[in-house]
Formats: C-alpha cells, structure tokens, sequence
C-alpha cells in the first residue's frame, strides 16, 4: 500500500471548471478501491456548494500560522467525504485567500493563493505525522510543492523518503510572475535554486521549476510528451523538457463511467447500451423536437466545448456554413469563451434557425443531452494535452471528428472502411481542407448504414476507465517511490 497525498487547485465534484478536477477526482477514487492511503487537498473556496456535503474541522489542525518572510498567514483543515466513498477530502479554509467568489482570480496575490495551498498542505502532513511516498502535484498551482521539500522543509525526516510527481495538464498554463514574489513566498534563500535566466529576466515560472525538481513527470498522454519535447508544443520549456525527458512519462487520462453511461444516464430520455444502440436514435429525435430543430434521419453534429483559440474553431470560419448549405445536417452547439466564436455561433443559430442549436454557456443536462442525441462530435482543436470529451462521445457512440494531436490522437483511431477498424475520423493538417474532407469521409460512412452500427459498435466498446489508466500510474508510483 502507498501513501499519496493528492494536491490539486481543483477536485470534481467540489471544485471544477475543467478536466484537471474530473482527472484528480477520478484518480483518486481509484487508488482509494485499490486500498492506497489517499488524501486530498484543495483550498476551501467560498463557491464550493455547501448542499450535500458535510464538512467538519479537523481539531488537531486549527488556526496553523504558516510563516513566510516577514508575515505569515493562518488556515484551518476541514474535511469531507468525497460523494459515495470513505475517501478523506480535506479542505484549506483560509477566507482571505480563497473567499473571493471564483476558483482563479486576476488578483495581484494569485500566485501566493496557490504557493499556501501546497505549504498548508505539508503542514497537515506534518500535523497528521504522515509520511507519503508520494506527493502528486498538479499544473503550476503546486509546483513549488517539491522545492519546498527541498528547502523550507528539508529538515523534517517525516519527509526523507517521500517523492514527488508533477502532472503537466497544460503546459501553456505556467505560473509566470515578477521576481520579487520569491521574497514574498518565502524562498529568497534557495534562489541558487531558481533557474538563472529567469530570475536575469525578472520572472519566477512556477513551472518551470516544478518540472526540475519534481522526481517524475507526467503529461496526460502520450503524444502530448512527445509534444511538449519540441519548441512548437513546449511553450518555451521544451529543453527543460528534454532534459529530464527519462522522467517524463505520458497517461492518457481515465473517465468515470458511472457518470457518463448512456445505459445509466439520468439525463437522457431513452437510455441505451452497446447491444441497444439503435435507441440512440429517439434521443436525437427528442433533442431535436426540444430545440424546434427540423426532424429527420439526418446527420447531428455536436458540440461541447470551451469557445477557445486552442480548440481550433477557426476551421469552422471557413466550412460552417458550408456544412449547413450543402448538407442537410443538424448542429447542436454548447460552450461558452472567446466573444468571437460565440458572436460566430449566434450568426449560424441565426442564419440557420431550424438546423442549428447554441447554447452559450454551460448546463451538465445540454453536455449528456448533446451527447446522446449527436451522430458525430467535432474537436478540430489546435492541441489537446488528453481531452475527455471524445472519449465521453465514443462511450455515447457519437463519433469523434478530431485532429490527429495530443490525446486526441491516442484515444480515436482513424475509421478505415476497409477493414471495418477505427472509432472516428482524423484529419492531421490544421486547415478548413483537411476539416472538411473528415467531415465528408464521416457523412459517407453515415450513409451506409451497416458501416456506421458497426463504427459505433467499435466506438462504445473502448475501454478508458480509470481501472484500466489508474494501473499506469500505480506503477509509476511504485517505481519512484522504491
């Protein structure tokens, strides 16, 4: 049995406004069924919803002062059980830091929100006298957490033997702020240890020196490790990168079946399964009749996404339109982001009032609904760490439209009509082209029948459970800790 202690700025179902808090969650309860000693931090945000959750002090961890460089700050440790599990949350309750109506901030102390979360969470260790093997860190909020193993905390034996992991989620995200800060978190004596040309420049890359002091690495997947290794996909950490590139490991993320199962799916008017996927169908005739879309045996396109530069909805500038004139298609549209690709979804809603549904924002019921009642998913983006959307969609049996990058490569194999093998279309260029011949390619097959059930058949048979992904990282844990 190891012993992990999970530290995240995000945990589902608490916390989360992406797939890091659906990953840390899912993780966690599986190491937690495989009997591993898990514990979970996270700060306690004024948004975390109070309704069936219970929370209680943790009476040997009450107003701990945690010292930085001439002032110091105080939490105290709640804790909770994640939903239907024995599984130990705990909750740093700092209201100064963490009372501040949302999960991130543009807030001048950012950086000294998420440094506390990782300095109270050793704390509690120490209060807890519990020595993990592993400390698993995610994305640049934690980063810092090995350094201050290294330093402010290398005097405490109770963490000889503990290691460190670091799972890179999204490596355009990294933590880049003035050089002063490291003065105001408490580091201005290890600054031997910051890389020199940052601190030349004037910055502190939390990062950065995450990915050099942590004892494993993890992307989550694999083509993404391979990605980050070049300066097109490294954001400028690529030889970082490739230095500890024997550390680096890459993991496609795992999904949570009980949730996103269309044979169980509490969203969806006519559940179904791999056996009774012809049901699929009164889904999208229902969905359809709920928009005032027109009806019809004709082709659903869905999607459900962030409206961001990153996932590649510029292609669509260029063959939307084109789709919904030529074709006599359905689309189903929910995200929310930048102004220009929602203004750009309002005009097709807009100019297609009986082919086109967008909802802008966000609504759990509209990503399952979407997802049941669309033929196909659309995901051309631009890079993709791992994606979980697509592979919620093969389990839905809605085939994945994608680019050949990052997760999105390892979890859709293209479809070959041929051999009847593949769970989607890839396309590898990022062009309207190459777009639009995967989406023709897909509403060809669409048209043969025999060929689509048996695409979906494919599709909902992959296997992305954390039972099958958690193994990856139980073995990767073993060989750091030993």
């Amino acid at each position: 049995m190891l012993g992990i202690c999970m530290v995240a700025s995000e945990v589902a179902p608490f916390a989360k406004t992406g797939g890091l808090a659906d990953m840390v969650a899912g993780l966690s309860k599986y190491l937690h069924t495989q009997g591993h000693d898990v514990r979970l931090f996270l700060p306690f945000y004024d948004v975390i919803s109070l309704q069936g959750h219970s929370f209680y002090p943790v009476e040997f961890a009450q107003n701990v002062v945690v010292p930085f460089e001439g002032y110091s700050l105080s939490f105290s440790l709640l804790t909770s059980r994640f939903p239907g599990t024995d599984l130990e949350v705990y909750f740093i309750h700092c209201p100064a830091l963490y009372h501040r109506g949302s999960i991130y901030t543009n807030d001048w102390d950012e950086y000294l929100r998420f440094v506390f979360l990782s300095r109270a969470a050793i704390e509690s260790c120490q209060r807890m006298g519990w020595s993990p093997h592993i400390f698993h860190c995610h994305d640049w909020h934690t980063a810092l957490l090995p350094l201050y193993l290294l330093g402010t905390y290398h005097w405490d034996s109770l963490f000889a033997r503990s290691k460190t992991v670091l799972t890179i989620h999204n490596i355009g995200y990294q933590g880049i702020f003035g050089k002063e800060v490291a003065w105001k978190i408490g580091l201005s004596d290890y600054l031997y240890r910051f890389p020199k040309e940052d601190l030349e420049r004037g910055v502190v890359n939390f990062l950065k020196i995450g990915l050099i002091y942590s004892d494993a690495l993890t992307a989550v997947s694999a083509t993404y490790a391979k990605e980050i290794l070049t300066p097109e996909g490294g954001a400028g950490l690529d030889s970082i990168l490739r230095m500890r590139q024997n550390h680096l490991f890459g993991i496609v993320n795992g999904v949570d079946y009980g949730t996103w199962n269309p044979a169980r799916d509490p969203y969806l008017p006519y559940p179904y399964s791999l056996e009774s996927r012809k049901k699929k169908k009164e889904n999208k005739r229902a969905v359809l009749a709920r928009f005032g879309l027109k009806d019809g045996d004709v082709p659903v396109f869905g999607i459900v996404s962030r409206l961001t530069y990153q996932k590649g909805f510029d292609l669509l500038f260029g063959s939307l339109f084109w789709l919904l004139t030529q074709y006599d298609v359905r689309l189903l549209v929910l995200g929310s982001g930048e102004r220009r690709y929602e203004d750009f979804f309002h005009m097709a809603k807009v100019y297609f009032p009986r082919k086109v549904m967008f909802h802008c924002g966000y609504s759990e019921e509209l990503a399952h609904l979407i997802q049941g009642a669309s033929d196909m998913l659309l995901m051309p983006s631009r890079y993709e760490p791992c994606g979980l959307t697509q592979i919620y969609a093969l389990k839905y049996g809605t085939i994945p439209i994608v680019r050949k990058t990052g997760g999105l490569a390892d979890t859709v194999r293209h479809w070959t009509a041929e051999k009847e093998d593949g769970t989607g279309f890839v396309f590898e260029h990022f062009d309207t082209q190459a777009l639009r011949w995967a989406i023709e390619y897909a509403l060809g097959t669409y048209a043969h029948k025999p060929s689509w059930d048996k695409l979906m058949a494919n599709a909902m048979a992959e296997d992305f459970s954390w039972e099958k992904q958690g193994k990856l990282y139980e073995k990767l844990y073993s060989q750091v800790a030993s």
